[in-house]
């Protein structure tokens, strides 16, 4: 166990969060349920005061020239703060993981065993920029019975800060330990070395972020990691696709809110159909604002921009697209598997054999047949709040809602059974 120094302003705040998430660990679902109604109740009553600290972080993200998809992943608005309530009251909806049981048997010498769901206990999570994580992962950490520690972005300093002391009160009046969401002090570097090298006082690290902040935390953290994963989703447009639908698609998927990791980042199109969808996409992307990095094919188009070898890779976060041409439905696969983060893939297609291959070949969190990247989504998969969404193949993959927030511990009980 790594013991930090007595005077650590985050020793403090780790010693904290674990007799909280001691107490939390035995709460029961009536009392997390009733704690995350008055967190919810509590942010509409705040909103004013929330607004005002973000506004104040706006405008120096702004004065510092921070770039406009940021400032989109920074800002709150009445409509985000009660879409951040709303996620709590959702997470109320749900069933509680804890004390779950996953397999149990009576084993042939009369024992009964039982796996059963446990909270980690303190929970970890560096981010950035976007303030409504900030209540998203606290709710449910608290659902699925952990305390966390929350590292966001000097950028949301002032948000991150005002949404905390609110969702403090609201436990501590509802009955909860109020150090179960803390911030961990600092706006530093060596504030968040200290939460990554806090092995024995944090039991799991979450980054979320890009893919800078995810490399850092994974190669530098002593404590156990969660990877969130960058988002280069990818749209394949099969030789059996309805182009009506695909066009639709496409544009969704780009265009509905380009500053988040299920937004797409590349379009692939079989050459069949090529020569009818590349205008007509082009066309209804440029419309939209979105600027085209296309191959030799899509380069016939005007105000299409060559791709380079970078762009095939790229996070765009941004009206930008890549697009290519490809000759087949392997082919697609072959870019998808060779550039693709492993996030979220889609096909259109009205072919059941072909998405039945793309399904089995494309090797990522989330492949989706006939919809929207955007749809990879905590939320919109039914799981309530997010933490997250994992593109790693340990533990967790995909989107990572309660059951995900926890671990699991064997009870076996007998009858003065000994060995």
């Amino acid at each position: 166990m790594q013991h930090l120094a007595p005077q650590s302003a985050f020793a403090g705040v780790a010693a904290r969060a674990r007799v909280a998430s001691t107490e939390l660990a035995l709460a029961t679902r009536a009392a997390k349920d009733a704690a995350l109604e008055a967190m919810a109740a509590a942010l509409l009553a705040d909103t004013s005061a929330i607004l005002a600290a973000n506004a104040a972080d706006v405008e120096t993200a702004r004065s510092s020239g921070t770039p406009d998809h940021l400032i989109d992943r920074l800002r709150l608005d009445e409509a985000r703060i009660a879409a951040m309530a709303q996620g709590l009251l959702d997470v109320v909806g749900l069933p509680d993981p804890v004390g779950e049981v996953l397999r149990g048997s009576t084993l042939a010498n009369g024992l009964q065993l039982r796996q059963v769901r446990v909270p980690f206990g303190v929970v970890g999570i560096i981010y950035e920029a976007r303030p409504n994580v900030t209540a998203d992962a606290s709710g449910i950490c608290l659902k699925s019975g952990n305390a966390v520690l929350l590292r966001g972005s000097s950028s949301a300093l002032r948000s991150n800060t005002a949404i905390v002391a609110t969702l403090r009160r609201a436990a501590a009046e509802s009955g909860l330990p109020e150090d179960a969401v803390q911030l961990v002090p600092g706006e530093g570097h060596e504030s968040v070395k200290e939460l990554m090298r806090a092995r024995g006082l944090v039991d799991v690290l979450i980054p979320r972020g890009g893919a800078g902040l995810i490399a850092s935390v994974v190669e530098e953290s002593t404590v156990p990691v969660i990877e969130t994963g960058v988002g280069n989703c990818h749209v394949y447009v099969d030789s059996a696709a309805d182009l009506d639908m695909a066009e639709r698609i496409v544009l969704n998927a780009k265009t509905h809110r380009t500053s988040v990791c299920n937004s797409a980042e590349s379009l692939l199109v079989h050459q069949d159909v090529a020569a009818e969808f590349v205008p007509r996409v082009v066309r209804a992307l440029q419309e939209a604002g979105v600027l085209v990095h296309g191959d030799q094919a899509f380069l016939r188009e005007p105000g299409v921009v060559r791709a380079t070898d970078e762009d095939w890779g790229t996070e765009y976060l941004a009206l930008e697209i890549s697009a290519a041409v490809v000759p087949s439905l392997d082919a697609a696969i072959t870019h998808i598997r060779e550039h693709s983060s492993s996030h979220s893939d889609a096909i259109v297609t009205d072919s059941q054999s072909h998405a039945q291959r793309f399904v089995a070949a494309v090797d990522s969190a989330a492949v989706l047949v006939n919809a929207s990247t955007r749809f990879t989504d905590g939320g919109e998969f039914g799981f309530g709040a997010e933490i997250g969404i994992s593109t790693q193949k340990l533990h967790a993959r995909g989107p990572k809602g309660l059951p995900e927030m926890t671990s699991t511990k064997y009870v076996v009980t007998g009858a003065g059974h000994i060995r």
